[in-house]
């Protein structure tokens, strides 16, 4: 099991993709769920 410290490490580490994650998901909910919006994004997390 993970704790609070280590989440907050793997946070801190890997912040720019879970702002760029949350934000996709957002961007789903609002506009709807687009397959190729969401595929350009998680690659784009990838590089």
């Amino acid at each position: 099991m993970i704790t609070a410290a280590a989440m907050q490490t793997i946070v801190r580490k890997h912040r720019r993709p879970f702002i760029i994650t949350r934000s996709v998901i957002v961007l789903q909910l609002i506009f709807g769920f687009d397959p190729k919006f969401c595929a350009i994004n998680i690659i784009w997390l990838f590089v």
